[in-house]
């Protein structure tokens, strides 16, 4: 199996004899893969990502990688082994009556080819060889992976098959099994068309654009034909085209203009169809275009709705769970299967989405588990857009249903990134939380330290205590246990300095007013300014006696 440059895979023709008689003797069939049974479907197309219980105790932001890994899980149902069987069918079917090795297949291409020349665009008044298959239409709410279901099952069938030899005779052929449009955002069909042959152009390096779609006059009425005609060139299996929903009936001319477009494209391009769309999509494919389709034998259309509470969601629910990078892991209950079925109403990408969400807000918010209450608060905070949509689906009621064609997708990546901004922001607070913390206990550790060594010191513990406080606490960043120690030590210095200081200053104030008081000068001074001579002013001060009075006291 090899790969070609501009596309996914080319095979070389390896042909397998076939069960059924009218697949034989036919190298279009007979180069497929094997028609699968359903165990053989599930196994090809499920998707489980690697997973591993190590994981959870990974840091947050490597955690968040590994949830994306959420929106690879696929989990096939029901439906998508109905899709396999009508696509396995609708290739053979459409293959029977273009084998190019019977005689009306170089009948067709001549007859195309001619019609073209001629104008005949409509293919009017010629037979040509028709498919007994035309394909089928999947029409569904968005988010329930028709895209995704039908890609799985594609990606499983080559592209490109290189056919050089065929029952031992030159057979030299690429044969394209399947090739998917989606349809352009503008809504022009001209625009779709030309999609047809660019992708023609990447994938088999044709050079049809430039010949066939970028002409000034070329119309969608031009590209149709010609359209048959490469399709039967190169054996065409299957053309899908998704997105039907973004066609314009204003860009296209009109409601009957489209409908003409799809009717045109299914009977003259020759090749089996699907179309694929959301509810939106319905106001475009109405009853004529059903009518015309069910005239060709198709598959049928498939309503693609949103699952209901049964065994497939349950085994769908059961197998995401296992992807959970929380640190702590939660068993599944009963009440997280109602609340997850409750908030997505059985939609799948909200439920893959909406899990994944409370996965990240479980990391960023550090609450590390996911419960119902969270699912609850996170589909509250992020459906809000989705929210009259889900409740007409709670409602059954189908006018309220059909009130609501599309629901809108949500934006995981927009989610994602605030809740990245949120752990960040954890982050910073709890690493700031933590450094504080730290410098606080090794200053508490410094602290005891310094209030040891002054103790050494014979420094009282209450003065070692209060010193040591004074230093390590009131001073802005860190500091060392010596330095702590011998501002410490300063500081009872200074203070015991100052006591000294102030213990003199107490005792020479002391002496000083007694001296002062005993002074004869101040005796006298104080006696002149009460008009007293020397003499009295010291007499009256009791410093001299009268020699009389002395003697009588005396005597």
């Amino acid at each position: 199996m090899g790969k070609n440059p501009n596309t996914g895979i080319t095979v070389k023709a390896e042909y397998s004899e076939q069960v059924l008689r009218e697949y034989r003797d036919n190298p279009l069939i007979e180069a497929l893969p094997p028609i699968w049974s359903y165990e053989q479907v599930e196994e090809l197309i499920h998707s489980y990502p690697e997973h591993e219980e190590l994981e959870r105790k990974l840091d947050a932001h490597y955690r968040y990688h590994c949830i994306q890994r959420l929106f690879s899980y696929f989990q096939p149902w029901s439906t998508h082994f109905d899709i396999e069987q009508r696509v396995s069918r609708v290739i053979r079917q459409g293959y029977i009556s273009r084998n190019p090795l019977a005689p009306n297949y170089a009948y067709d291409m001549q007859s195309i080819y001619s019609m073209i020349k001629q104008g005949n665009y409509q293919f009017k008044d010629v037979e040509l060889s028709t498919p007994s298959s035309s394909g089928f239409t999947i029409i569904g709410f968005s988010g329930m992976g028709k895209s995704t279901g039908i890609e799985k099952i594609l990606n499983k069938y080559p592209q490109i098959i290189i056919h050089d030899e065929y029952n031992n005779e030159e057979f030299d052929h690429k044969q394209l099994v399947w090739l998917k449009l989606d349809c352009p955002h503008d809504g022009s069909i001209k625009a779709l068309c030309s999609n047809f042959f660019i992708e023609f152009d990447r994938l088999l390096a044709d050079n049809t654009y430039n010949k066939f779609a970028s002409g000034r006059n070329t119309t969608t009425e031009t590209m149709i034909p010609r359209m048959s005609q490469i399709a039967r060139r190169h054996s065409l299996g299957l053309l899908i085209i998704d997105e039907i929903q973004h066609l314009s009936a204003a860009k296209s001319g009109g409601q009957e203009k489209m409908l003409n477009f799809f009717v045109n494209l299914v009977n003259i391009i020759g090749i089996p169809v699907i179309l694929i769309g959301t509810t939106k999509a319905m106001s475009v494919l109405q009853s004529e275009f059903r009518q015309a389709r069910r005239g060709s034998g198709h598959q049928g259309d498939l309503i693609w709705e949103n699952m209901n509470r049964d065994d497939e969601w349950d085994l769908l629910v059961e197998g995401m769970w296992e992807y959970q990078w929380t640190r702590e892991k939660i068993p599944l209950t009963k009440e997280l299967q109602d609340v997850l079925y409750e908030e997505s109403q059985g939609i799948v990408d909200i439920l893959i989405k909406l899990y994944a969400m409370a996965q990240m807000r479980a990391i960023a918010t550090a609450e590390e588990k996911v419960t119902a209450d969270l699912i609850k608060k996170v589909a509250k905070d992020n459906l809000k857009l989705v929210r009259p949509m889900l409740n007409a689906l709670k409602s059954g009621n189908r006018e309220e249903i059909d009130r609501y064609k599309d629901i809108s997708p949500i934006d995981i990546d927009a989610f994602k990134e605030k809740q990245l901004k949120l752990l960040k922001l954890n982050e910073k607070i709890k690493l700031k939380k933590a450094q504080i913390e730290k410098k606080q206990d090794e200053k508490d550790k410094t602290y005891e330290d310094v209030v040891l060594k002054l103790v050494e010191f014979d420094v009282s513990p209450e003065r070692a205590k209060r010193a040591a406080r004074e230093v390590i606490y009131t001073i802005q960043g860190e500091i060392t246990t010596e330095i702590a120690f011998k501002e410490a030590f300063k500081i009872l210095l200074c203070e015991d300095a100052e006591k000294d200081k102030s213990n003199v200053k107490r005792r020479i104030s002391r002496i000083n007013v007694k001296e002062e008081a005993d002074d004869l000068r101040t005796i006298v001074k104080n006696g002149r300014n009460e008009k007293k001579s020397a003499y009295e002013s010291i007499k009256m001060a009791g410093v001299i006696r009268n020699p009389v009075e002395e003697f009588i006291m005396t005597g």
